[in-house]
């Protein structure tokens, strides 16, 4: 292949290479497109499944109802994600106003997320993923694993041992005492004599979106009647969301090869309705496609897959015909 990306590139090298090889520039110019129209859909069916699963529970209580609650909300929780990560990209919307404010208001703040520090973060990513610098190297380095190493994370995940652990770190970072992260890497800030107060109070004000979206979110609930509900919201992003993020995470990067080159070192996977529920949203599985061309919408990621596949550009590509394949190939280290 002509022009692959070598280890001093970036991902609009990256881009260039595809148009060169694969895409004309005018397919390059409609894929990567946002559309307004898109990005509320894509928003209004990601709150309403978080209604629904509200309201399944409300009119239906029982165990089933909330296990199958739990499940969807922790779907929807990674589902909002995405969407702050699109809009991170400046791809969920085409309005760059509504793409940061819907990202940070409507998508990041509700799961105690922020587009701001994570799009600073996420584009480092990026740059870097496939070498040592990547900086969400931690999430997927580790891997293969045993399939008891795999089973033993896995129940962390549902004990919200996981999910503990995530909010210690994310308290730490809206004090201002570590580094923004999404992986398990620790990078400490030097403390430079702040007293105590002026730390707390910084903790606030960073965390004043989450504050004020999530007691929102109690209102709306309490307004219905139902105020304990709030709860399905901590619980799922305590368990299912913990363990969808972790498969997630192992299906794109985990068990591929070293180098920049995003057919070497980034996983496409099939995702049918169940994995579009849970651990694919948003055509997250996508994701060599969205390695390449880090600006294309989610909702053209697909198109993008077939013009690359049908024109050879995936002969040599990272692809998986399920998440199942990806766990077994990520569990696949002898005891």
């Amino acid at each position: 292949m002509k022009g692959l990306p070598n280890a001093k590139t970036e991902s609009k090298s990256m881009a260039d290479w595809v148009v060169h090889d694969y895409l004309s520039k005018s397919e390059i110019q409609k894929l990567i497109r946002p559309s307004d129209l898109k990005g509320f859909q894509a928003l209004l069916t990601t709150w309403g499944l978080i209604s629904f699963s509200f309201f399944l529970v409300a009119r239906y209580p029982s165990v089933g109802s909330v296990a199958i609650a739990l499940v969807i909300l922790g779907g929807r929780h990674l589902a909002l994600g995405i969407l702050m990560h699109d809009a991170a990209h400046y791809s969920l919307f085409k309005t760059r106003p509504l793409n940061d404010w819907i990202g940070s208001w409507l998508c990041a703040y509700p799961g105690l997320q922020d587009l701001r520090a994570y799009r600073r973060h996420h584009l480092q990513h990026h740059k870097l993923a496939g070498s040592k610098d990547d900086p969400d190297l931690d999430l997927v380095e580790a891997y293969p694993v045993s399939r008891a190493s795999l089973f033993r994370k896995m129940i962390r995940d549902l004990t919200g041992i996981t999910g503990l652990k995530r909010l210690y770190g994310v308290g730490l970072m809206n004090l201002g005492l570590i580094e923004y992260t999404v992986s398990g890497r620790v990078v400490r800030i030097e403390q430079k004599g702040e007293p105590s107060w002026q730390i707390i109070l910084t903790g606030l004000k960073n965390a004043s979106g989450w504050i004020l979206t999530n007691l929102a979110l109690w209102g709306v609930l309490w307004g219905f009647g139902h105020p304990h509900l709030y709860l399905l919201w901590i619980i799922s992003y305590m368990t299912t969301f913990s363990l969808f993020i972790r498969i997630r995470s192992i299906a794109e990067h985990a068990c591929t090869d070293v180098g920049l080159n995003p057919l070497q070192c980034t996983r496409t996977t099939h995702a049918g309705i169940s994995a579009r529920l849970t651990v694919a949203p948003h055509y997250v599985n996508y994701h060599l496609e969205h390695h390449i061309l880090m600006t294309v919408p989610g909702f053209r990621l697909a198109q993008m897959h077939q013009l690359l596949k049908e024109r050879g550009g995936l002969g040599q590509a990272f692809l998986a015909s399920s998440y199942f394949e990806v766990l077994r190939t990520a569990s696949s280290k002898s005891s």
